[in-house]
């Protein structure tokens, strides 16, 4: 009866108590090892506070309220500087002085005059009385001058300016327009094919235009001769008014 119950505790031992005892041998090194690292630690109270049934929870204040998309930020609210970004001014252009002087007109001047040829007025300027026409043999105004001169003799310019236009008359003939720096637009006709000028050829006073020809048919009738007319503010005025006394 004993050696049974011997037998049985050995049966015991070989079996499952062999792992009971490796149990308590390894739970005795863990708590060794637990009592051995708290005495390197030098601390007698765990690193963190237990975790309790009813830990707290700090929430965060209701009254501040995070943005909405929905709503726009306040009005006191300004945003970063780096978000700011200034409209670029619009360039105010300033009229440059040299706009103004191109749009203002230029300042009428005195021209000193001379003939156009040395000769004989053979008609005078006559636009609100009827003159004699030698050519149509008829009365009619005539808006210009006629003054004598040999054909080939040197047409001058009366005043200085800018040749504007050189055209051929279908009446007048050939035909130059120069325009003054007074105001005055001065015209001559009856001249020869062969001119000295182009249109924007500046001209001085008594510069040469071209020569007298035989090219006005309105006015063929007469001794030969050169058909000046001038006009100021778009009317034709005589223009004997603005030529010098013939000495």
């Amino acid at each position: 009866m004993k050696r049974n119950r011997l037998q049985k505790l050995g049966d015991f031992v070989l079996g499952k108590g062999f792992y009971i005892v490796l149990f308590l041998c390894v739970a005795a090194i863990g708590i060794s090892g637990y009592y051995l690292v708290r005495s390197f630690t030098g601390s007698g109270e765990p690193a963190s506070e237990p975790v309790t049934a009813n830990p707290s929870i700090t929430l965060p204040d209701s009254s501040a309220q995070l943005p909405s998309q929905d709503q726009p930020p306040e009005e006191d609210e300004e945003p970063p500087a780096s978000a700011v970004q200034e409209d670029d001014p619009q360039p105010v252009k300033e009229p440059a002085a040299e706009d103004e002087t191109a749009s203002a007109p230029e300042p009428l001047r005195e021209v000193v005059y001379t003939w156009p040829v040395k000769g004989e007025v053979l008609r005078d300027f006559s636009v609100e009385a009827l003159a004699y026409d030698p050519t149509m043999g008829d009365w009619r105004t005539h808006s210009g001058v006629d003054i004598a001169a040999e054909p080939g003799i040197k047409v001058l310019a009366a005043g200085e300016g800018t040749v504007t236009e050189v055209y051929t008359d279908a009446m007048m003939g050939v035909t130059v327009v120069v325009e003054q720096p007074d105001g005055v637009t001065a015209v001559y006709s009856n001249l020869s094919e062969e001119l000295a000028v182009a249109p924007g050829d500046a001209v001085d006073t008594g510069a040469v235009l071209g020569t007298v020809g035989s090219t006005a048919i309105a006015e063929s009738g007469m001794d030969s001769h050169v058909h000046l007319e001038m006009r100021s503010g778009g009317e034709y005025v005589d223009p004997l008014a603005y030529l010098p006394e013939q000495a």
